[in-house]
């Protein structure tokens, strides 16, 4: 059983060499890994380029792309067209793996397990310290406001097969549609495994400004509409709602960020 890791990067130079360390650093796995790049113009590409021997040596499958996209979503949906492994997980060019351990914990659960897709929790970090913390729980509806994090979501390739992929029409919460398609729409087997998968930086597309918010409010009751479902008439405001205590938890996360 083999994984694929999408990374998809624009004018990420100063980020981009941390993201393809903690890939590298996994243990233990069959790993292919792709990048899909949106024609940077920074060093985003000679970084890039740089590791291709590292990867070679260790016997990683390593792609990489640089061309036009339609945005973020199109990018991702080229990276999985151009999977090979049976497990797709996408990493943003910002984020990180939280130790060398992260995959070959998703091989074991796809191993022993019946299922079609698994998450874990994610950290967010900010100034160098824990500032959100998601735990995403174990699988429920979405009509109480629930979501798993996109970044550390796994799924068979077979799935993205059998049901689509990202809706480029869905806007900046194309990955909420896509989640509530796969778990809440077709009920796909899920689990979840109670350890911190990513480190991610606070911010991203979808977080940042009040235009950003109020699109995200749009796009998310769009999720639901172009998958002929409706969500109770508080959905919406209990998936914000849901995101305030995770400020309170990262307080108590006492990780060592400096390395």
């Amino acid at each position: 059983m083999k994984i694929s890791i999408i990374t998809v990067c624009f004018n990420s130079e100063k980020t981009i060499a941390q993201t393809i360390e903690s890939v590298l650093s996994q243990n233990s796995v069959s790993l292919e890994y792709i990048i899909i790049d949106g024609l940077s113009t920074d060093n985003t590409l000679k970084i890039i380029e740089s590791y291709q021997s590292r990867f070679n040596d260790k016997g990683i499958i390593y792609k990489w792309i640089s061309e036009k996209d339609n945005g973020i979503y199109d990018a991702m949906n080229k990276g999985i067209n151009m999977a090979t492994g049976d497990i797709i997980g996408i990493l943003n060019s910002d984020d990180r793996y939280t130790d060398g351990n992260v995959l070959h914990k998703v091989f074991d659960i796809f191993t022993n397990n019946e299922i079609d897709c698994c998450f874990g929790n994610i950290l967010y970090i900010k100034g160098n310290k824990p500032y959100r913390y998601w735990k995403a729980g174990k699988p429920r509806t979405f009509k109480y406001g629930w979501m798993p994090p996109h970044p550390a979501f796994f799924v068979k390739k077979s799935i993205y097969e059998k049901y689509g992929l990202f809706r480029l029409d869905c806007g900046v919460n194309a990955d909420y549609e896509l989640m509530l398609r796969f778990l809440e729409k077709y009920n796909i087997r899920s689990t979840w495994i109670n350890k911190i998968f990513v480190y991610m930086n606070a911010g991203g597309k979808s977080n940042n400004g009040v235009k950003s918010r109020l699109d995200g409010i749009i796009d998310d009751k769009k999720a639901w509409m172009v998958n002929k479902m409706k969500p109770l008439f508080f959905t919406i405001f209990l998936k914000k709602i849901r995101k305030l205590p995770q400020y309170i938890y990262a307080y108590f996360i006492h990780i060592n960020l400096s390395e």
